[in-house]
């Protein structure tokens, strides 16, 4: 017999996280997660096409607020996520643990490193501009200047293996730059990404700069390619699927979206990334003016 106060666990349904709220995934499905172990953890939200949508949508919206922030109220931003992080540092570290089947002091390392990445990231937002851009030498009474400028609307499939420290790594270097962002995380993993979800939510990230959906990136992924108002995608979620990848950048080229590559294999995340990841969704605009004028 089961005693009487006996209390039963409250299991967890984690929802899509879309302009700044918590819907549920308008395909009404939702599906197991798992731990390292095979036991069940969860339920997570099965992203739908009118998910995928409804995330482009809102992510266009707030792209004029996110991109005319100053660089330096951006970073910020992004400091003020690794704070909060910080605070829930016991819960990532379960949620890593759970996914990864890491022990507990090598998933609180993942968590360092995710903290500091972000940290790291938060950094260069003022500073990318003096990096990458330039003043050129021209022949002529003229001031010529090469300014780079966020892309726009960035699709990003997430990691599949390296569940927070890989999805902070795609992440950051996007909206850090200025562009907002649809992501669709680890399909197995999906506990550190959607408990980041809730620290985008209580930080001070305007709503739709990012969303995050939870599902398949073979089944939501070909809807983002192909979205007219998506302008770049990162294709480093489905590194080592050359079908898929090739699939998602030919549906990418009918709007000339800029692709960044699928890998041949999952980097190793706790190596420098390098500027690539936010040179990637830059776009170069170069200003002719005349002198004394």
């Amino acid at each position: 017999m089961t005693p009487s106060n006996a209390r039963i666990d409250v299991r967890k349904t984690y929802k899509l996280y879309i302009g700044g709220a918590f819907p549920r995934s308008e395909s009404g499905y939702s599906y197991e997660v798992l731990d390292s172990k095979g036991k069940f953890v969860a339920n997570a939200a099965l992203a739908s096409r009118k998910d995928a949508r409804d995330a482009v949508t809102a992510a266009r919206k707030a792209f004029g607020g996110w991109s005319g922030r100053t660089a330096y109220n951006r970073a910020q931003i992004l400091y003020r996520i690794a704070e909060v992080m910080e605070d829930r540092r016991p819960q990532f570290v379960q949620a890593v643990s759970q996914s990864e089947g890491l022990s507990a002091a090598k998933a609180g390392g993942v968590v360092d490193e995710a903290i500091d990445r972000l940290v790291w990231y938060a950094g260069w937002a003022d500073k990318i501009t003096q990096v990458v851009g330039n003043a050129n030498p021209v022949a002529g009474p003229y001031f010529n200047l090469s300014t780079p400028e966020p892309t726009g609307v960035v699709a990003v499939l997430a990691p599949q293996a390296s569940s927070l420290l890989g999805l902070v790594s795609v992440v950051a270097p996007v909206i850090v730059t200025g562009n907002t962002t649809v992501v669709v995380s680890s399909y197995d993993r999906p506990l550190p990404a959607v408990t980041f979800a809730e620290v985008l939510a209580t930080s001070d990230v305007p709503g739709g700069v990012v969303n995050l959906l939870t599902g398949s990136a073979a089944t939501v992924g070909p809807w983002l390619a192909a979205h007219m108002d998506v302008n770049a995608i990162d294709l480093t979620g489905v590194a080592g699927d050359t079908a898929l990848a090739t699939d998602l950048e030919v549906a990418a080229a009918d709007n000339l979206k800029r692709v960044r590559r699928a890998p041949a294999a999952e980097p190793d995340w706790s190596l420098d990334q390098g500027l690539e990841p936010m040179t990637a969704f830059l776009e170069t605009k170069t200003v002719w003016h005349p002198i004394g004028v």
